[in-house]
């Protein structure tokens, strides 16, 4: 594969704030007006059609043995791991209702268990929560069902237990090997460490190994950065994530440890960027788009190609057109035409769980007009192409009259080669999969809704 020239003009250009579109509308439209009632109604229609769509699953265990200062997830620092078992007993109780309603038949074809750090619990522990997932659902012979874990505490026990239960894919963080940064953010995971748990993991035959990057970190310099890399990338994941840095200190305490002249901006968070997407792609990587690579033969990158690739708040996956349930602390439903999350603090979970109702904090039903550029921002972003006859015959509008703005701001990406549109189609380049949250962003009838002098609600774009 050819290496993937970014002009670093470009980066700059376009870097601005903007969401990261695992939804659409984004989770900032969402309210507490929608609560579990509507989740509900919504679950027993699409439970109610004549062939409702397979299911995915995701799980989310909140806990972690240390806090990484860099850190956006929703978390509990705790040592104890007795705290995992009646954590365990309430996602049970949560599945139960989801069970209940459930039409007969219907499969779950994806499951990933997130945090986090779900290897916080004990073998026996995790083994508990798996075996009690699988007596309650219906799993297919060919689902896909993974999990991140965290090299650092993840015990050769843990593998075997996720081998005896069917796992096939392990993702784990990695941020950075540079000590430096690794002090600054307070994750130390040396290389070999990471080295040597891989080849742990590949000799129990889980050979679908994800990894995840993170840029813009405090301390790290475009040169630091550069032999990270050529580690990953001898490392052979199948699939690496690079994520941006999103400094949020009012939203997240931690992050106000970090001296903020040891953040990289500007031209320095620009180069790391353009220098890791070319040694990524010189070294064989496809760029799947949204801070994703994938190797060729990878089922990401062959489902790109043939339009079946599919995006959730669990990532990108080939398995489409399934109907998501979020089940634990803070996590999201994708069911029919709405979005749903539950509450996000553990005791507002416990109390309600406990209390015999179901924890939905707030969520959203879809318009006609939020399905229609969801479907729009979906195709851009996943599959790279929109076809506009099939998304008029669907949605029964004339594209470039409903869309005339959206095509009016896609003028200056056209001109500089991120996009290509003709009659029929929006086709985004090579170079566009790095600005793809950009060319999504004209699409958005939010957009621009933030009062004046608010906190900014999105990350930056590159």
């Amino acid at each position: 594969m050819s290496r993937l020239f970014v002009p670093h003009e470009m980066l700059v250009r376009y870097d601005q704030a903007g969401p990261r579109y695992t939804s659409y509308p984004t989770a900032p439209q969402w309210t507490e007006a929608f609560a579990a009632p509507e989740l509900r109604a919504e679950i027993e229609r699409t439970n109610a059609e004549a062939d409702p769509p397979p299911l995915a699953l995701y799980t989310h265990i909140p806990f972690c043995e240390s806090m990484c200062y860099y850190c956006g997830c929703n978390i509990i620092i705790s040592g104890d791991t007795d705290h995992a078992d009646p954590y365990a007993a309430h996602l049970f109780r949560e599945a139960e209702w989801y069970q209940a309603l459930m039409a007969a038949g219907r499969e779950v074809v994806q499951w990933h268990i997130g945090g986090g750090s779900p290897t916080f619990m004990r073998p026996d522990q995790l083994d508990r929560l798996l075996s009690g997932f699988r007596e309650r659902f219906n799993f297919a012979a060919d689902a896909e069902v993974s999990m991140e874990v965290d090299p650092r505490i993840t015990s050769t026990d843990h593998l075997d237990v996720l081998k005896a239960n069917g796992f096939t894919r392990v993702s784990m963080g990695i941020q950075d090997f540079d000590h430096e940064v690794q002090k600054t953010v307070n994750r130390i995971q040396p290389y070999e460490m990471t080295r040597d748990f891989m080849e742990q993991c590949r000799a129990r035959g889980f050979n679908e190994l994800n990894v995840d990057l993170i840029y813009g970190l405090p301390k790290q310099t475009p040169e630091s950065f550069i032999p990270t890399v050529e580690k990953i990338i001898s490392l052979d994941p199948a699939r690496i994530a690079l994520f941006n840095y999103a400094h949020v200190p009012w939203m997240r305490p931690f992050q106000r440890r970090f001296d903020e002249a040891d953040i990289p901006g500007g031209d320095a968070k620009v180069t790391i960027l353009t220098n890791t997407i070319e040694q990524f792609t010189e070294a064989g990587y496809r760029y799947i788009g949204m801070d994703h690579f994938a190797k060729p033969d990878d089922e990401l990158s062959l489902a790109q190609e043939d339009h079946t690739l599919h995006r959730n708040f669990m990532g990108y996956t080939t398995k489409a057109n399934t109907d998501l349930y979020g089940i634990g602390v803070s996590s999201i439903s994708e069911v029919g035409d709405c979005y749903a999350q539950n509450t996000r603090k553990l005791s507002a979970y416990t109390r309600t769980v406990e209390a015999g109702e179901w924890p939905t904090m707030r969520g959203i039903l879809l318009t006609d007009d939020d399905k229609l550029r969801k479907r729009v921002i979906s195709d851009l972003l996943v599959n790279l192409v929109v076809d506009k006859p099939t998304v008029e015959a669907d949605f029964g509008i004339e594209f470039d009259a409903y869309f005339a703005d959206a095509l009016e701001q896609l003028k200056e990406p056209a001109d500089d080669a991120l996009i290509e549109i003709d009659d029929t189609s929006l086709r985004v380049t090579e170079l566009g999969r790095v600005f793809i949250r950009n060319l999504a962003m004209p699409f958005d009838a939010y957009l621009g809704e933030q009062a004046d002098g608010a906190k900014p609600m999105y990350s930056r774009t590159v």
